[in-house]
């Protein structure tokens, strides 16, 4: 039976990193069933899982940390099963901004989370400001990237997402986007 394993792998972002794992990853028969790449600064934040049988991950497991700790970087792994790929249909942008208060993210994602949408992406600023006479405020910008399912109610989801947004003050902008399979750009050989 295949077993599957989580990796996370942080370090300062270099051109051969990706490389180095996904070698060892494929020098012990495993598989890469889905990831996740970013850049933060000057560093990289790699998330995976892969599959494989049950000798072949465990010896990945033990040289995997052996490769990372070769190349200054941090490992994370966990054993999981039963991954299945991600049904994306629908692609949703969030855009708000207001005076930022305590829990506020906590209650938008909340939201989002009891409409059975996931979080893909977050980038949140706050910025302070002062009006003349007044303390200075806390104002929140904040840009989503949803992923939601094809059965997705839209009109639902707009719906409670601007209902709380409004109840908390907040200015937003909504956009959907259905996922197509686009084959602009098909080669063979």
């Amino acid at each position: 039976m295949p077993q599957q394993l989580i990796i996370n792998v942080l370090g300062a972002a270099s051109v051969d990193s990706l490389s180095i794992l996904t070698g060892c990853i494929s020098d012990h028969d495993c598989n890469i069933l889905d990831s996740r790449h970013a850049l933060y600064g000057t560093d990289f934040s790699l998330t995976m899982i892969i599959s494989g049988n049950t000798s072949s991950v465990t010896l990945l497991e033990l040289d995997l940390s052996r490769v990372c700790m070769e190349h200054d970087l941090l490992c994370l792994m966990k054993r999981t099963s039963g991954h299945q790929k991600q049904n994306i249909s629908q692609i949703i942008q969030l855009n708000f901004s207001g005076l930022d208060s305590y829990g506020l993210m906590q209650k938008v994602t909340s939201t989002i989370a009891a409409c059975g949408l996931s979080v893909s992406a977050v980038r949140q600023k706050t910025e302070s400001s002062q009006v003349k006479g007044a303390t200075n405020t806390q104002n929140v910008v904040c840009k989503m990237i949803l992923s939601a399912p094809k059965e997705l109610d839209l009109a639902a989801f707009d719906k409670a997402i601007k209902d709380l947004l409004h109840n908390l003050g907040l200015h937003g902008q909504i956009s959907h986007n259905t996922q197509k399979e686009s084959h602009e750009y098909i080669e063979s050989w």
